[in-house]
Protein backbone atom coordinates (compact mmCIF):
# COMPACT_ATOMS: atom_id res chain seq x y z
CA UNK A 1 0.00 0.00 0.00
CA UNK A 2 1.37 3.71 -1.13
CA UNK A 3 1.76 6.39 1.37
CA UNK A 4 0.62 10.02 -0.44
CA UNK A 5 1.51 13.48 0.99
CA UNK A 6 0.39 16.72 0.18
CA UNK A 7 0.00 20.52 1.31
CA UNK A 8 -3.42 22.28 1.48
CA UNK A 9 -3.91 24.77 -0.94
CA UNK A 10 -4.63 28.34 1.10
CA UNK A 11 -5.58 29.25 4.98
CA UNK A 12 -4.13 31.48 6.45
CA UNK A 13 -0.86 28.81 6.89
CA UNK A 14 -3.04 25.92 8.43
CA UNK A 15 -2.36 22.45 8.14
CA UNK A 16 -4.39 19.91 6.84
CA UNK A 17 -6.13 19.35 10.11
CA UNK A 18 -7.79 21.98 10.12
CA UNK A 19 -9.46 21.35 6.62
CA UNK A 20 -13.11 20.16 5.97
CA UNK A 21 -13.41 16.85 7.12
CA UNK A 22 -14.77 16.11 3.28
CA UNK A 23 -11.10 16.89 2.53
CA UNK A 24 -9.55 15.10 4.88
CA UNK A 25 -11.26 12.16 4.02
CA UNK A 26 -10.87 12.14 0.52
CA UNK A 27 -6.67 12.34 1.43
CA UNK A 28 -7.08 9.41 3.89
CA UNK A 29 -8.90 7.40 0.91
CA UNK A 30 -6.25 8.14 -1.39
CA UNK A 31 -3.35 7.10 1.05
CA UNK A 32 -5.47 3.89 1.17
CA UNK A 33 -5.44 3.42 -2.36
CA UNK A 34 -3.48 0.03 -3.80
CA UNK A 35 -1.63 0.45 -6.61
CA UNK A 36 0.89 -1.92 -8.50
CA UNK A 37 4.44 -2.14 -7.51
CA UNK A 38 6.05 -0.78 -10.70
CA UNK A 39 4.47 2.77 -9.29
CA UNK A 40 6.31 4.80 -7.04
CA UNK A 41 4.15 7.71 -4.98
CA UNK A 42 5.74 10.90 -3.32
CA UNK A 43 4.36 14.03 -1.72
CA UNK A 44 4.37 17.24 -3.99
CA UNK A 45 3.85 21.04 -3.35
CA UNK A 46 -0.51 21.71 -4.00
CA UNK A 47 -1.45 24.16 -6.12
CA UNK A 48 -2.65 27.59 -4.27
CA UNK A 49 -5.21 29.14 -6.55
CA UNK A 50 -7.21 26.46 -8.28
CA UNK A 51 -9.30 25.21 -5.35
CA UNK A 52 -9.47 26.50 -1.12
CA UNK A 53 -7.95 23.51 -0.72
CA UNK A 54 -5.87 21.27 -2.59
CA UNK A 55 -3.68 17.94 -2.57
CA UNK A 56 -1.10 16.87 -4.89
CA UNK A 57 1.09 13.68 -5.38
CA UNK A 58 4.25 12.63 -8.08
CA UNK A 59 4.15 8.87 -9.41
CA UNK A 60 6.81 7.69 -11.49
CA UNK A 61 6.74 4.27 -12.73
CA UNK A 62 10.00 2.29 -12.65
CA UNK A 63 11.34 -1.27 -13.62
CA UNK A 64 14.53 -2.64 -12.82
CA UNK A 65 15.72 0.98 -12.06
CA UNK A 66 14.49 2.69 -15.30
CA UNK A 67 12.01 4.97 -15.05
CA UNK A 68 9.34 4.96 -17.87
CA UNK A 69 7.04 7.05 -17.32
CA UNK A 70 6.05 9.74 -14.56
CA UNK A 71 3.22 12.13 -13.35
CA UNK A 72 1.31 14.57 -11.30
CA UNK A 73 -2.45 13.43 -9.90
CA UNK A 74 -4.12 16.78 -7.69
CA UNK A 75 -7.20 16.35 -5.71
CA UNK A 76 -9.15 19.99 -5.70
CA UNK A 77 -11.99 20.60 -3.33
CA UNK A 78 -14.34 23.71 -3.05
CA UNK A 79 -16.54 23.78 -0.33
CA UNK A 80 -19.06 25.99 -2.32
CA UNK A 81 -18.64 23.57 -5.46
CA UNK A 82 -17.98 25.11 -9.16
CA UNK A 83 -20.26 25.14 -12.28
CA UNK A 84 -17.54 23.69 -14.20
CA UNK A 85 -17.42 20.75 -12.39
CA UNK A 86 -20.68 20.03 -11.30
CA UNK A 87 -19.43 18.95 -7.92
CA UNK A 88 -17.08 19.83 -4.53
CA UNK A 89 -14.26 18.04 -6.13
CA UNK A 90 -12.24 17.93 -8.84
CA UNK A 91 -8.85 15.76 -9.90
CA UNK A 92 -6.65 17.09 -12.43
CA UNK A 93 -3.81 14.82 -14.15
CA UNK A 94 -0.76 14.68 -15.92
CA UNK A 95 1.04 11.53 -17.71
CA UNK A 96 3.90 11.66 -19.34
CA UNK A 97 6.02 8.64 -20.84
CA UNK A 98 8.63 8.30 -23.85
CA UNK A 99 7.59 6.33 -26.96
CA UNK A 100 9.32 4.62 -29.97
CA UNK A 101 9.77 7.19 -32.53
CA UNK A 102 7.18 5.53 -34.71
CA UNK A 103 4.60 6.13 -32.34
CA UNK A 104 4.77 9.43 -33.33
CA UNK A 105 3.06 8.71 -36.70
CA UNK A 106 0.56 6.61 -35.43
CA UNK A 107 -3.05 8.70 -36.66
CA UNK A 108 -4.68 6.67 -33.50
CA UNK A 109 -2.48 7.83 -30.79
CA UNK A 110 -4.71 9.96 -29.30
CA UNK A 111 -7.82 8.49 -29.06
CA UNK A 112 -6.16 5.57 -27.71
CA UNK A 113 -4.52 7.71 -25.29
CA UNK A 114 -7.85 9.17 -23.79
CA UNK A 115 -9.30 6.09 -23.79
CA UNK A 116 -6.42 4.60 -21.66
CA UNK A 117 -7.96 7.09 -18.91
CA UNK A 118 -11.98 6.29 -19.23
CA UNK A 119 -11.13 2.72 -19.52
CA UNK A 120 -8.99 2.59 -16.47
CA UNK A 121 -11.81 4.58 -14.30
CA UNK A 122 -14.36 2.07 -15.95
CA UNK A 123 -12.14 -1.09 -15.01
CA UNK A 124 -11.81 -0.23 -11.09
CA UNK A 125 -15.36 0.90 -11.07
CA UNK A 126 -14.62 4.95 -10.41
CA UNK A 127 -17.47 7.05 -11.07
CA UNK A 128 -17.15 10.59 -12.97
CA UNK A 129 -18.73 13.35 -14.62
CA UNK A 130 -17.59 16.35 -16.76
CA UNK A 131 -14.44 14.47 -18.15
CA UNK A 132 -11.50 16.89 -20.20
CA UNK A 133 -8.64 17.07 -21.09
CA UNK A 134 -5.42 17.07 -23.93
CA UNK A 135 -3.57 14.04 -25.25
CA UNK A 136 0.04 15.36 -26.93
CA UNK A 137 2.74 14.07 -29.02
CA UNK A 138 6.19 15.52 -29.52
CA UNK A 139 8.71 14.54 -31.52
CA UNK A 140 12.00 15.40 -30.92
CA UNK A 141 14.82 15.36 -33.69
CA UNK A 142 18.39 16.50 -32.57
CA UNK A 143 20.77 18.43 -34.06
CA UNK A 144 24.40 19.74 -33.71
CA UNK A 145 26.28 19.14 -30.33
CA UNK A 146 23.18 16.98 -29.48
CA UNK A 147 23.50 15.16 -33.05
CA UNK A 148 24.55 12.15 -31.16
CA UNK A 149 21.15 11.25 -29.41
CA UNK A 150 18.35 9.42 -30.55
CA UNK A 151 14.79 10.96 -31.98
CA UNK A 152 12.39 10.53 -28.98
CA UNK A 153 8.63 10.91 -29.10
CA UNK A 154 6.67 11.10 -25.91
CA UNK A 155 3.03 11.57 -25.18
CA UNK A 156 1.44 13.81 -22.36
CA UNK A 157 -2.12 13.22 -21.27
CA UNK A 158 -3.40 15.68 -19.80
CA UNK A 159 -7.03 15.35 -17.86
CA UNK A 160 -9.66 16.30 -15.47
CA UNK A 161 -12.61 14.93 -14.37
CA UNK A 162 -15.16 15.14 -11.41
CA UNK A 163 -15.42 12.16 -8.69
CA UNK A 164 -19.18 10.96 -8.18
CA UNK A 165 -18.78 8.23 -6.03
CA UNK A 166 -16.73 9.11 -3.09
CA UNK A 167 -14.30 6.37 -4.01
CA UNK A 168 -11.14 8.56 -4.07
CA UNK A 169 -8.73 5.02 -3.80
CA UNK A 170 -10.30 3.87 -6.99
CA UNK A 171 -9.74 7.29 -8.95
CA UNK A 172 -5.73 6.80 -7.85
CA UNK A 173 -5.80 3.34 -8.81
CA UNK A 174 -7.47 3.95 -12.32
CA UNK A 175 -4.66 6.87 -12.80
CA UNK A 176 -1.74 4.90 -11.79
CA UNK A 177 -2.92 2.05 -14.03
CA UNK A 178 -2.97 4.70 -17.17
CA UNK A 179 0.48 5.43 -15.82
CA UNK A 180 1.46 2.00 -16.62
CA UNK A 181 -0.55 1.58 -19.68
CA UNK A 182 1.66 4.95 -21.23
CA UNK A 183 4.93 3.00 -19.79
CA UNK A 184 4.36 0.05 -21.98
CA UNK A 185 3.90 -2.77 -18.97
CA UNK A 186 1.02 -5.17 -19.44
CA UNK A 187 -2.18 -4.10 -18.32
CA UNK A 188 -3.25 -5.62 -15.09
CA UNK A 189 -6.22 -4.30 -13.10
CA UNK A 190 -8.03 -6.22 -11.49
CA UNK A 191 -12.11 -6.24 -10.75
CA UNK A 192 -12.62 -3.38 -7.86
CA UNK A 193 -13.96 -4.62 -4.48
CA UNK A 194 -17.72 -5.04 -4.47
CA UNK A 195 -17.47 -4.99 -8.45
CA UNK A 196 -16.52 -8.78 -9.62
CA UNK A 197 -18.11 -8.04 -12.75
CA UNK A 198 -15.79 -4.94 -13.74
CA UNK A 199 -14.71 -4.94 -17.19
CA UNK A 200 -10.52 -4.99 -17.21
CA UNK A 201 -8.06 -3.42 -19.33
CA UNK A 202 -6.84 -7.29 -20.09
CA UNK A 203 -7.49 -6.36 -23.49
CA UNK A 204 -6.20 -3.33 -24.20
CA UNK A 205 -2.68 -2.92 -25.73
CA UNK A 206 -0.16 -1.22 -23.90
CA UNK A 207 2.38 1.09 -25.63
CA UNK A 208 5.56 0.27 -27.08
CA UNK A 209 7.83 2.45 -24.03
CA UNK A 210 11.21 3.51 -24.72
CA UNK A 211 13.20 1.39 -22.14
CA UNK A 212 15.47 3.79 -20.76
CA UNK A 213 15.44 6.51 -18.28
CA UNK A 214 14.19 9.74 -18.68
CA UNK A 215 16.03 12.73 -19.27
CA UNK A 216 15.06 15.90 -16.62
Amino acid sequence: MAAVGGHPAQGGGTGKESAPIEFRDAVEALAGARLRPEVELSPAPAPKRMAPFAYALTATVEVDGEELADGRLVLLYDPAGQDAWNGEFRLVSITRADLEPEMAGDPMLSDVGWAWLTDALQAHGAGYVEPSGTVTRCASQYFGGLGDREPSTEIEIRASWTPADGRFDRHLAAWADLLCVCAGLPPATPAPLGVPDAPSLGGVVPMPARRRPRSH
